[in-house]
Formats: structure tokens, sequence, C-alpha cells
């Protein structure tokens, strides 16, 4: 615990982009337009499900705190990576530990808040007679909330771990955000017990959901696959499909990068995949889950017309 008293890092600096110098510029351009898209697209999606009333259902609930939860993910990482393409890449030592637990805060709640959904999608094909009973408003909160309580106590955990390891030779990190691995390369020395409880800890976050998501699609398919027409059984896929790849998309990341051995580490590779789940996937996230979805669009398109036409009144 003295080892907090001890460290001599003040700031880190952010190498992750160093190799790419002349592309930078271009670069920032690039991401800035893919971010503000994501963002607009999350706000769309969350402003029509709270004003149209037909969408207050379980599954546009929880869409919608998937959109919340992609919003803040990126926000936590994307604009200061963005000033870092055009400024100095520095970030405080307060400031990299902020980061990183409100990455982790966010990515385990994510992980959960995943399994809740699987769950969501086994209610309504399995009981659906019951399903606004079993899926009623408080199950849906709770849920949400113990998503966020998992996430958070993970956080929490592995934060505690990792910045109370000393930090005295290098500060440069080869990434461009304060991730596990880059920033526990620096350290000066870190026991063989924090290290594993961490990769236990990313593991479970990993492997708990996902697990939890398997049963409900082993139960979802063996459903489906006794309804007595092709266009019900169809219907009823088409349903899970969108979750189903958000959920491949989010754990093969995550999986690359959590859950492989220490001696696979790169440093180049792992600041593509980051890349590509800070950026990308909140980038298609949206266009998968909503704006191909009929419901949603009408929703949407009902809720711009009622918002043109006010002015008249």
């Amino acid at each position: 615990m003295e080892w907090v008293n001890e460290t001599l890092v003040r700031e880190f600096v952010f190498l992750g982009f160093s190799s790419l110098a002349g592309l930078q510029r271009l670069l920032f351009v690039v991401f800035l337009l893919v971010y503000m898209f994501t963002l607009g697209t999350n706000a769309i999606i969350i402003s029509t499900i709270v004003l149209e009333r037909a969408l207050h259902t379980p599954m546009y609930f929880f869409l919608a705190g998937l959109s919340c939860s992609e919003t803040c993910y990126t926000f936590v990482i994307v604009p200061k990576m963005l000033v870092d393409l055009l400024a100095q890449k520095t970030i405080s030592f307060l400031g990299c530990s902020i980061q990183m637990f409100s990455f982790l805060f966010l990515g385990c709640s994510h992980s959960f808040l995943l399994a809740a959904m699987g769950y969501d999608r086994y209610v309504a094909i399995c009981n659906p007679l019951r399903y606004t009973v079993l899926m009623g408003h408080g199950m849906c909160v709770g849920l949400v909330a113990v998503a966020c309580l998992c996430g958070f106590t993970i956080a929490e955990i592995i934060i505690s771990l990792v910045f109370h390891l000393p930090f005295h030779s290098s500060n440069q990190l080869h990434h461009f955000f304060c991730d596990i691995s880059p920033v526990l390369k620096v350290a000066s020395h870190h026991t063989h017990f924090s290290q594993f409880v961490i990769i236990m800890l990313c593991a479970l976050v990993l492997v708990i959901p996902l697990l939890l998501i398997l049963v409900s699609y082993i139960h979802i398919i063996s459903a489906i696959l006794q309804f007595p027409s092709t266009l019900g059984r169809y219907k009823a896929f088409s349903t899970c499909a969108s979750h189903l790849i958000i959920v491949i998309v989010h754990y093969g990341c995550a999986s690359f990068i959590y859950l492989r051995p220490k001696s696979n580490y790169s440093s180049s590779q792992d600041a593509l995949i980051s890349v590509s789940y800070t950026i990308l996937t909140p980038l298609f996230n949206p266009m998968i889950y909503s704006l191909r979805n009929k419901e949603f669009k009408s929703a949407l398109q009902r809720v711009v017309g009622r918002t043109i036409s006010l002015p008249r009144h």
C-alpha cells in the first residue's frame, strides 16, 4: 500500500499512433466524423424510444440502455484520442486511473447488459404469454442495475490492483488510452497474485455473461425449431439476429485483448483491435439494432412527423 506514495511517474505518454505521424491529421478528420455520426445516431435512438410510447417495451428499454452505455463508452476514450492526434499525447496519473475505471465500468456493464438482452429474447420467444409479467418494469430496471453494479465492482477491484503498483521507470504507453495491459507493462513491479486476480476477473466478465447468453439461445433455438410455420421461425430468428451479431463482435474483440496469453501481447495489434471496438463497433451497433428495424423506423417517422407539425399549432 506504500507503493502509491513512492510513485515517481506523474503522467503517461501515449504512443498508439506515433508510427502514423504523417496520417494523424487525416485520422483526426475520419475519427471525428465517425464519432459525430455515432453520437447523432445514438441520440436519435434514445430520443425516439423515449418519445414513442409504442417502443416502451423491455426490448427497446434495453436498447436505450445499450445506446447510453456506448455513448458514454466512446466519450471516455474518443475525445481524448482526438485531442492527442493534434496535440501532446499525455495524460496525468489520476486522469489515467479515471479513464481506465470508466472504461472498465462501462465495458463490464455492457457485457452483462448483453446477457440481460439475451434473457429478454428468451422470455419473449419461450414464454410469450407471460412476457409482460416476467419482464415488467421492475425486472428491467433491476437487470440494468445489477449489470451496472457488477461493472462498478469489477472496475473498482482492478483499478485498486493496477494503480497501487509502483511506477518508477518508463511512462510510455504503447496505446492510445489507458487499458490494462499497456499500463501493467510499464509498472516497475507487479505480483503474480495481482496479475492472476486481474486475469480471472476479466475472464469472469466475459465467460459468465457469455454462458448466460448461450443458455438463453439454446432454449430459444429449441423453441423456434418447434414452430409450425417457416415464416414464424424466420420472424423469431430475425428478432435475435441483431443481438447475436453484437455479441459475436463484442466478445470476439474482448477475448482477443483480455484472454490471450501474455506472450502473445502485441501493441500494434491491440491498438488496431481497440480502434474497432471503441470507434467502429459503436458506429455499426445503432445500424444493426435500430436503423434496419421496421418497427423502429416507423416509430422514428411518427416522432419526426409530430416534431415537424408542432410549430403549426
